[in-house]
Parts: structure tokens; C-alpha cells; sequence
């Protein structure tokens, strides 16, 4: 079992940088979850850590030794890609067995490891399928069991889940917190979905353009964020913001210059601001109010949410906590508590 230490770490391809000085720690047996928008260098990142990239440079450590210059099959990694990459004229259990053979492991021992890890994914039905025989869950399942068998120091996930419908989604996220649990070792997983961070990560890195923007569990990074992309990525449905100026009292928001929302920060009066809302800090007992006409409604069964506007204003999202009676039309009071709200500068950062 091992942790991971990045230092100043960067990678070019030419002229181009596309990871821009990475510092990073992450402990043994920890779930960190890369997450960001296409392009900010989640994969490249990954694939740094596996070997398949070069680091440009700083240093990668794992344990206690530096690895930038490592073959990738002795850093004590195992990788699941995007894709499932097995081999179809081979049965599940030949596939899973494939790189120990390959490394010149007895039949004895591919077989114990096959087994403990078909035991682990529940695959011991599927042993003799081969990969057409199998759903796109199970596939993915033999994928991971593949990495499972070698007994790695550090697992790598790239996407596993994106080839999966929404329902197989869902159950193989379960799957893999329990693979964690039971394995206890340490897990790095890129995805593009926050909502797959949320559930999965004991620690969230969330990159943009090469650089990390913040690191923290799931709920630090939700209830905390330290600026406005943070807040805007994390957190499903997002985050509504709203174009503000300090005034005496509060804030003054443009798109409903008849409300002045008390402040939770100290401002200089004529600071302009930008003002985050959660859809569900919307509520009944708000103190402050925005006057919003309801253009668009989900009901989502257990829950539902109005998306609304005044005039010519950005469009809100309102957790209504199922209020089935607001029809499209509706004139609708957003009440909210101004304890609730963010407050950013105008370059993004989080006002405190």
C-alpha cells in the first residue's frame, strides 16, 4: 500500500503546457477523485502517474520513491481505462488472468488471485463467458478485476463509468465504494462528472486549465468553496450567481435592484460583488426574497424545482421542496436566509 506525493509537476507538448505545476499529496488507501471540464488535464495527469506520459517536470513520488523515470509495469500501478480493451476470443476468467500469465505466474497462484477477485466483483457465474456474452456493467466489472489480480500498490480509473447507461452508472458507483472498502488501498479515479466526485471521493482535486483550483471532501469543497468556479462546478443543479454592488445595508443585486440582501461579508460601499444561492437554500423561512415568474418546471417525484425569471434577468433554479401545485406562469417569492449566500470578487475569488 502506498501514497502519492506530486511536486511541482508539469507536462508540454512543445510550447504548449497543459499541466501547470501540480502539487499534490494523497495518502494510502485514500479515494481521490480528479474532476474538472474537458481540457483541464484530469487524463493527462492520470496518465503521468501511470508512466504512459512523461513529466516535463517536478517530481512524482510513490511511497518513498521518485518514479519520473520508472517503467510503468514497476511502479506498483494497475490502470482501468475508458474503454474495457478485452480480449474477445478469451473467456473472463483468461482475460482477468491475462497479465499474470503474461508475467510468468504459476497456474496455482493465477488461479487463487482469479478467484479472490471474481469472489470480490461477484463475477464466479461468468467465469467461462466470454466478453460478448456479458453486459456493458459486467464487462467493466471484468476490467477492474483484470487491475484486481495483480495486487497493485495504487489503483488508476479513467472514465470508467462513461460507456455505462444512467442506471449502471449508479450501481457501479456503489460497487466501486464497497471495491474500496474491502480492498483498502488507494484509489485515483478522473471523471468529468461532479456528481460521480460527490459520491465516490474521500478527497476531490478539482483542476482547470492545467491547475489544481482546490482540494477537500466532497462537502468542504460544496459548503466551502474559495471561488467561483469551485462553487459553479460543484454541486447538482449548479449554483445560481447574480451581478452585485455593496450599498449601506447590503447588497444590491442588478437583476433585482428593488431588493438590498444583507451582507454576510464587510464590504466598501460601491465594491461590486458577485452573490452564489444554492437552488436548495430557497425556502419558506427566508428573510430575503426574489419576486421571479416561473417559465419551466421539473418534478423530479421526490423532488421538484422551478426555473424562473424577472424580465430581462438570468434564469434561477429553485428547489421547491416538492411543491406540486406551481404551474408554469406563477408569480413565485424565492425566500431565502442572506446567511446562506457566497460572495465573490470580481476576479472569482471567494470573499470571506
Amino acid at each position: 500500500m502506498s501514497g502519492l506525493k506530486l511536486t511541482n509537476v508539469k507536462k508540454s507538448f512543445g510550447a504548449v503546457e497543459v499541466i501547470r505545476g501540480v502539487d499534490l499529496d494523497i495518502a494510502d488507501k485514500e479515494f481521490v477523485v480528479f474532476v474538472g471540464p474537458s481540457g483541464c488535464g484530469k487524463s493527462t495527469l492520470l496518465r503521468m502517474i501511470a508512466g504512459l506520459e512523461q513529466i516535463s517536470g517536478g517530481d512524482l513520488f510513490i511511497g518513498e520513491e521518485r518514479m519520473n523515470d520508472v517503467d510503468p509495469s514497476k511502479r506498483g500501478i494497475a490502470m482501468v481505462f475508458q474503454t474495457y480493451a478485452l480480449y474477445p476470443h478469451m473467456s473472463v476468467r483468461e482475460n482477468m488472468g491475462f497479465a499474470l500469465r503474461f508475467a510468468g505466474a504459476n497456474k496455482a497462484e493465477i488461479e487463487t488471485r482469479v478467484a479472490e477477485a471474481a469472489r470480490i466483483l461477484e463475477l464466479e457465474p461468468l467465469l467461462d463467458r466470454r466478453p460478448g456474452q456479458l453486459s456493458g456493467g459486467q464487462r467493466q466489472r471484468v476490467a477492474i478485476g483484470r487491475a484486481i489480480v495483480r495486487h497493485p500498490d495504487v489503483f488508476l480509473f479513467d472514465e470508467p463509468l462513461s460507456n455505462l447507461d444512467a442506471e449502471l452508472r449508479v450501481h457501479m458507483r456503489i460497487e466501486l465504494a464497497r471495491l474500496h472498502q474491502e480492498l483498502k488501498t488507494t484509489i485515483i479515479y478522473v471523471t468529468h462528472d461532479q456528481v460521480e466526485a460527490m459520491t465516490l471521493a474521500d478527497k476531490i482535486v478539482v483542476l482547470r486549465d492545467g491547475r489544481i483550483e482546490q482540494v477537500g471532501s466532497p462537502l468542504q469543497l460544496y459548503d466551502d468553496p474559495n471561488n467561483i468556479f469551485v462553487a459553479g462546478f460543484i454541486g447538482s443543479p449548479k449554483m445560481n450567481f447574480f451581478r452585485g454592488i455593496a450599498e449601506p445595508g447590503g447588497i444590491r443585486l442588478a437583476d433585482f435592484p428593488g431588493q438590498i440582501i444583507p451582507s454576510p461579508v464587510t464590504l466598501a460601499e460601491g465594491t461590486e460583488v458577485t452573490v452564489g444561492i444554492r437552488p436548495e437554500h430557497f425556502s419558506a423561512e427566508g428573510i430575503a426574497d426574489l419576486d421571479v415568474i416561473v417559465e419551466i418546471i421539473e418534478h423530479l417525484g421526490g423532488e421538484t424545482y422551478a426555473y424562473a425569471r424577472d424580465k430581462g434577468a438570468d434564469l434561477v433554479t429553485i428547489a421547491t421542496d416538492n411543491n406540486r401545485t406551481l404551474k408554469t406562469g406563477d408569480r413565485y417569492a424565492a425566500k431565502f436566509d442572506p446567511a446562506d449566500i457566497l460572495v465573490f470578487d470580481n476576479d472569482g475569488q471567494r470573499l470571506r
